[in-house]
């Protein structure tokens, strides 16, 4: 191994742990290990920013773009309407959501489909009693499962196809992933939908109506006069009232000191940690009070849960700094947060990828705020903008996507879409421009000059010569087992789009050494990138349906381990036979 090898290795590991860790943002740590590269000689100044010109990055934009003027369509809504009125059964209710949104999952990207599909399901649960937990997860999976189908379902598709031109000349087409992709993400989703009914049983937790009772909130909440909880122990307050406590305030002052000695007092203020349902519980019992709010008596007064999703502009923000909401006479009642960091007070935390807001404002506000905001809400919010129940957009996008199929550059195919779209107003390109997920953009940018030097440098080369010592890669199959296990090895814990760019250049040498077209390859890097059910970290879908559905990183583990396993064997039967 050569030097200039063994810095850009430290370099990928050393980007690896910090995107599995999640403590920085990941457009951050792009950029950072963008311009270390350069420094370390990896590759020169003039190839630092190509990956913001590459057609894979270029894709992204166009379909993203798409995805704003089709998700303001109600088409799914109407829909799901139509199929709540036939009655169906659970299990139905179940593969039928995530059924559709594998489908949608096909045509966009995995978040974009998540977020179109995840109201439609959860207005389904509340209609038809079925439980959320049984909900969000199979609704997250499907999203992944259906990325595999085609080109441009998930970046890993677009990057793969991508690294196959540079090597052959020729491309993948837009169903070529068809092969392998179909009939795992048929197998996974009804999998899915058949065990999470036995994994989340209804009497596990409080019907759809309400928030499961498995989600932990943080709140600030006020001592009133007759509250049971005045003269109680912090200690105490686990085991007698279901809450932890984080803080107790007096006047403007903590109450500092151990918890079996610090007692609440009327006029407190509580800063604690606990179920939702045990927190109404409370405040019904007149325990805890909420502040009054100045909007409280208005008639478009309301309350509604919004989740903070990957582009929001709310990441790493404190409470007390969200003037969106404040401006607009919105307050946060209360915060479920995937690992709780408390320091100070209520207002002081800060928020992540997944985290749930509970808004309570007028109507009409909370509505342009979460639009501005990029927030997604769990439930029906009046919208500023008035939906479009237009079919030309779909038209328009299924014409895109028939001229991809038959060989068009998607990203010229895609950039017509937009073009027309804009020309009969359905896209104001300046303002969609701004609500895009920049964060995945720059991502995919800049890690496209660094998986480049992998191959480049002959990295890929030395890594492929190690691994050939463990596996005999001269036989296809067994090579490909490999990548494909490595893939699902790195996903849950890094994202696809950076397992796709490091595993390309490698899964191409394998190729080469056993002297095999490297197809099989590289299809197998790009479904091994998108089965990732293990962790709720590993894809930023999975990050949001843990704070929404209340689940626990066992229950990803439970669920998971089954579909990936299954996933892994179908995949590997289905490349050996339509690709070697």
């Amino acid at each position: 191994m050569t030097f200039e090898q063994a810095l850009l290795l430290i370099l990928l590991l050393g980007m690896l742990v910090l995107f599995s860790l999640d403590r920085f943002r990941i457009e951050v740590v792009s950029i950072a290990g963008l311009l270390v590269g350069h420094a370390l000689g990896l590759y020169p100044a003039d190839q630092i920013f190509t990956g913001f010109a590459s057609p894979v990055v270029v894709t992204v934009v166009e379909i993203l773009l798409i995805v704003q003027v089709l998700a303001r369509a109600k088409l799914f809504d109407s829909l799901a309407a139509r199929f709540a009125a036939s009655g169906p059964s659970g299990f139905q209710v179940i593969s039928g959501i995530s059924s559709l949104t594998g489908f949608i999952s096909i045509f966009i990207n995995n978040i974009g489909a998540f977020a179109i599909a995840l109201p439609v399901a959860l207005r389904l649960g509340t209609a038809l009693a079925i439980p959320r937990r049984q909900l969000v997860m199979p609704v997250s999976f499907a999203a992944l499962l259906g990325g595999l189908v085609s080109l441009i379902g998930t970046p890993a598709n677009l990057l793969v196809s991508d690294a196959l031109t540079k090597a052959t000349g020729a491309s993948f087409r837009f169903f070529d992933f068809a092969y392998v992709g179909l009939p795992v993400a048929i197998a996974g989703i009804l999998l899915i939908a058949f065990r999470v009914q036995r994994l989340f049983p209804d009497l596990d937790e409080a019907p759809a109506t309400a928030s499961p009772a498995t989600r932990r909130i943080v709140v600030e909440r006020r001592i009133p006069d007759v509250s049971p909880l005045i003269g109680v122990r912090l200690s105490d307050c686990p085991a007698r009232f279901g809450i932890k406590p984080h803080a107790l305030i007096r006047g403007d002052n903590f109450v500092f000191g151990p918890l079996d000695q610090s007692v609440i007092a009327a006029g407190d203020v509580l800063l604690a940690e606990g179920g939702d349902t045990v927190f109404a519980g409370l405040a019904a019992a007149q325990a805890l009070m909420a502040d009054a709010h100045p909007h409280g008596l208005q008639p478009d007064f309301t309350r509604v849960e919004a989740v903070v999703m990957p582009e929001s502009t709310l990441v790493g923000s404190r409470i007390r700094s969200l003037e969106i909401f404040h401006s607009r006479g919105v307050a946060v009642t209360a915060l479920a947060m995937r690992a709780p960091r408390i320091e100070g007070r209520f207002l002081d935390l800060q928020l992540s990828i997944g985290d749930i807001l509970t808004l309570e404002g007028p109507r009409m506000a909370i509505a342009e705020a979460l639009e501005e905001s990029e927030c997604l809400p769990l439930a029906s919010a009046a919208s500023s903008e008035p939906a479009s129940l237009s079919w030309r957009p779909f038209a328009l996008f299924a014409c895109g996507i028939a001229a991809s199929a038959a060989g068009l550059r998607p990203d010229v195919s895609f950039a017509g879409v937009v073009l027309v779209l804009a020309l009969l107003n359905h896209l104001n390109i300046r303002q969609a421009m701004a609500d895009l997920n920049w964060p995945i953009i720059i991502m995919l940018a800049a890690m496209i000059p660094i998986g480049q030097a992998v191959a480049t440098t002959g990295a890929a080369e030395t890594i492929a010569g190690w691994l050939s010592l463990v596996v005999p890669i001269t036989h296809p199959l067994f090579g490909i087992a490999l990548i494909l296990f490595l893939a699902m090895a790195l996903t849950p814990f890094v994202n696809n789009a950076t397992v796709a760019i490091v595993l390309a250049p490698i899964a191409l040498e394998f190729a080469k050494a056993g002297s095999h077209a490297p197809d099989a390859y590289l299809i197998a890097v790009a479904a091994g990138a998108s089965l990732d059910f293990l962790t709720p970290f590993g894809h930023h879908n999975n990050t949001l349906a843990m704070g929404i559905g209340g689940y626990r990183f066992s229950d990803f583990l439970r669920a998971g381990w089954p579909l990936a396993v299954t996933s892994y064997g179908l995949a590997l039967l289905l490349l050996a036979l339509f690709w070697l």
